[in-house]
């Protein structure tokens, strides 16, 4: 076995409680890649909320998932994730969640996420979490505002009560330039 980097190790996780059927949030689409690994798990019956305030990310996307044919479950809106609340129903349970923290490869780096619009999304989806659901975030900090938002999302999910939730913090320690961190909550 090879330990996994971040991204591909978060897929590993939500692989385990995303079931065919489940409801689920990318909360930043980006290029594609989650929402796609999303949209196969929960297949045709299931429904993907996807999240992304560039047009590009959203275009990108949309490519992504139409030439693999799977665009049928996915809806996409050009918002921020701040905004689930305003577009994911309280009372819709979701299996999981994903969010790749940064900014859109091969798009503006000046657009970034930040704990401002994280930290309400994060907490839209666990109010919205299954039981043993998982939110996934991966928090890629190299980029000027990266380590302010990597330091409060952290902050945010220390104090979360180990009653109610179990933070995973997963991280290659001896790589440089600031290898991803994943955390992943789950829902006791």
């Amino acid at each position: 076995m090879k330990l996994q980097p971040a991204l591909y190790f978060s897929h590993t996780l939500l692989s385990q409680v995303i079931q065919s059927g489940d409801i689920v949030i990318d909360g930043t689409v980006g290029n594609g890649n989650d929402t796609a690994f999303l949209a196969d798990q929960v297949g045709k019956n299931g429904h993907v909320y996807g999240f992304d305030i560039q047009a590009l990310a959203i275009d990108n996307t949309e490519k992504r998932l139409n030439a693999a044919h799977l665009m049928q479950p996915v809806e996409l809106f050009q918002t921020g994730h701040e905004n689930i609340d305003q577009v994911v129903p309280i009372d819709t349970p979701i299996a999981a969640a994903i969010f790749n923290l940064g900014y859109l490869p091969g798009g503006d780096h000046q657009k970034i996420t930040t704990a401002d619009t994280t930290i309400p999304a994060v907490k839209a989806c666990l109010s919205r979490l299954t039981k043993n659901g998982i939110v996934a975030l991966v928090l890629y900090y190299g980029h000027p505002g990266g380590p302010a938002e990597k330091q409060t999302v952290i902050q945010f999910v220390e104090q979360l009560d180990q009653k109610q939730y179990t933070v995973l913090n997963y991280q290659f320690i001896n790589q440089v330039n600031q290898p991803p961190i994943l955390i992943a909550i789950q829902k006791r």
